[in-house]
């Protein structure tokens, strides 16, 4: 693994589930079974910020993320994001958020990355977010997903 891509998008859905798949699909990470990870940066990993996923893998596939998704009923907004911060040596941490509004996300993220800054010792030198906000529908369920994907897909049956 050298790269982990940023991608996002937002989505509407007649259910739940139906609009998360939906913004998955919008983000290109829809035909894999995601593995969520906590959140640490390896530090010889490259972060590219995509928008939307190139071909990373078969169907079906395991895709290790980790993942900021905010679903909101019908007539209601939500957002989410992922920041990050990375010490002089390339190693850092993500720190995943989701909410109401952007303002609010981004609130929480800012808070995240201090407390998990906190809880090490390293020389930090970067930090940066992405965050998307989803304007509400009156007549589905909107979700915003932010997603880091680690490197490349591999199969779940070996």
């Amino acid at each position: 693994m050298s790269v982990i891509r940023l991608v996002w998008a937002t989505a509407t859905g007649p259910t739940p589930t139906a609009s998360y798949d939906a913004a998955l699909a919008e983000a290109n990470v829809h035909n894999f079974n995601l593995i969520q990870v906590s959140s640490v940066i390896p530090a010889e990993a490259r972060l590219e910020a995509v928008g939307e996923a190139p071909d990373l893998g078969a169907v079906g596939d395991g895709l290790t993320v980790v993942q900021g998704r905010h679903t909101a009923p019908p007539g209601e907004a939500g957002a989410a994001g992922i920041g990050w911060a990375r010490s002089d040596s390339g190693r850092g941490i993500f720190y995943e958020a989701d909410g109401e509004s952007e303002a609010v996300v981004r609130e929480r993220i800012a808070d995240g990355l201090a407390a998990g800054k906190d809880l090490r010792d390293w020389a930090f030198v970067e930090d940066d977010s992405i965050v998307v906000a989803a304007e509400p529908d009156p007549d589905a369920y909107t979700t915003a997903l932010v997603i880091a994907a680690y490197g490349e897909s591999r199969s779940l049956l070996q």
